[in-house]
Order: C-alpha cells, then structure tokens, then sequence
C-alpha cells in the first residue's frame, strides 16, 4: 500500500489527473457551447429566413414605388415648365396686342418701310465675299426673294 500512496502522490500521477479533469472540463464546456450554439443556429436561421422572405416580398413593390415617385417628379418639373412657357407666351400675346410693338417688329423682321420713307439694307462686303449664295438669300429682305424668283421664271420663259 505505500507504493500506492507513494504513486498516488507522485508529479507524473497529479499532472495526469490534472490533464484528466482538466480534459473534462474542457469537454464540458464545449458541449454546453454547442448546445447554445445550436440553438441560437436554429434562431437565426430562422430570423434570417423570415428577414429573406419580407425583402423578397417587399423589394418589388418598393422599386414600383421608387420608380413612380420619380416618374412624378418628372411630371411635376414637366409641369412647372410648361406653366412658365404659357406665362411666356401671354406676355408675347400681351406685347403683340401693343400696336406699337408690332409696328417695331414688322418694320423690322419684312423691312416694312412707311410711304414716304426709303427703305435701305446695308450690306457689309467682307460678309458678302465669305457668304454662299443660298446664304446671302436668307438674309435678304423676303420681297427681293420673291422680286427674283419672278425674274428668273420670266427669264426662262423667253
């Protein structure tokens, strides 16, 4: 028996133990980890799948809903330009109901001259070496086109 208290008390037989109980605990403890972990897997497994279930229902009718707010945006900037044209518009009608603002732009744009006065057009001659023929058309008066265009048909005609 004293070579039994004597192994008993041995270093070599106390480390084993202490490597056997502390084996134990180890083990313990890593089983109560997976118990907990297991459980909390299938918790968020099943949080995750309900999380994945309400964006897959509600990720179409949110970008039918992004998409329509921005279509009414659009709409609305479409809007407010036209109102700004129709407000620019019954200024002209306003301006043109003044007999002395279409007066001005029909002397103007027709070189509309009153009787009595001489109507003139000044051309410039480094524009009119550099202008083409069709151009040089477009910026005369409409009535010398027309004068022209008479000439030429009676032209061809003898």
């Amino acid at each position: 028996m004293a070579v039994k208290d004597r192994d008993r008390f041995s270093t070599a037989t106390r480390l084993r133990l202490l490597g056997e109980q502390t084996a134990a605990r180890v083990y313990r403890s890593q089983t109560r980890r997976q118990a907990r972990r297991s459980r909390l897997t299938g918790r968020a497994a099943l949080l995750a799948l309900v999380v994945c279930s309400l964006v897959v229902a509600l990720a179409y009718p949110m970008r039918q809903y992004l998409s329509q707010r921005a279509e009414i945006a659009e709409l609305e900037r479409q809007k407010r330009q036209a109102q700004q044209r129709v407000e620019e518009l019954r200024d002209l009608k306003a301006r043109w109901q003044d007999d002395a603002y279409a007066e001005q732009q029909i002397r103007e744009r027709l070189h509309y001259v009153r009787p009595g006065e001489i109507g003139y057009v000044v051309i410039d001659p480094s524009r009119a070496r550099q202008s083409r023929p069709e151009q040089s058309t477009a910026r005369r008066p409409w009535y010398a086109n027309v004068w022209d265009g008479v000439d030429k048909s009676d032209a061809s005609g003898q």
